[in-house]
């Protein structure tokens, strides 16, 4: 069960999932994006969606998100991590963003979040230490941070992975655009790669008035 919510935050009651995204209640999510620093490149990890998942399935997400249900905290959250990836992270090695809201819809899906973002900056490789939940995530495809900020600011239109990560090492290499995502509010990325620079004090050249 969800906490329906104002979108000022305030709870409103506690619903099923289907009813909030039925509804478009306001609830809150937890978001965490992985950025391995790798060398001078800081690579961002971004999950493939099972084929089996109801929403959005085969697109390409967030490192790690999901709901935080009604008799959780946002520190709970951080159980989305080992749930879907397989990695023990504790709450205290995240790098909190703030909340970003965001909000889609597709046909009758309604999906209006509060989300508590987060980044994991990892220094090496989680490669052979992910464990993917099979029915969410289908492996997990890294890129050049700067080259998926272009993608996220409109400055560029497709961009290449830098490394796949699968259970059977079956993922090739891509080149996605943003129709490759999952569908959320374009402020939603602008803002969370912008805090994402931030966080990880890098200057970045993009003009995204190409």
């Amino acid at each position: 069960m969800i906490a329906a919510r104002e979108k000022d935050g305030t709870v409103i009651k506690v619903v099923s999932r289907d009813e909030i995204h039925r509804n478009g209640f306001w609830h809150e999510t937890f978001h965490c994006w992985i950025v391995e620093m790798a060398g001078e490149t800081p690579l961002i990890h971004l999950q493939l969606r099972s084929s089996d998942k109801k929403d959005f399935p085969d697109l390409l997400d967030i490192s790690a998100a999901g709901h935080i249900l009604a008799h959780e905290t946002v520190e709970d959250g951080v159980r989305e991590i080992g749930e879907e990836l397989g990695i023990e992270v504790g709450f205290e090695e995240l790098i909190p963003l703030g909340i970003i809201k965001d909000q889609l819809t597709v046909r009758d899906f309604i999906d209006n979040e509060r989300c508590h973002v987060f980044l994991y900056k990892v220094e090496g490789k989680l490669d052979n230490k992910y464990i993917f939940q099979e029915d969410e995530v289908a492996g997990m495809f890294k890129f050049d941070f700067g080259e998926f900020a272009a993608l996220c600011k409109g400055a560029a239109a497709q961009v290449e992975s830098k490394g796949e990560i699968s259970p059977d090492g079956g993922l090739l290499p891509r080149t996605v655009t943003l129709a490759d995502l999952v569908p959320h509010e374009p402020a939603y990325l602008k803002e969370a790669v912008d805090r994402i620079q931030k966080a990880l004090q890098i200057h970045l050249e993009i003009d995204a008035s190409k």
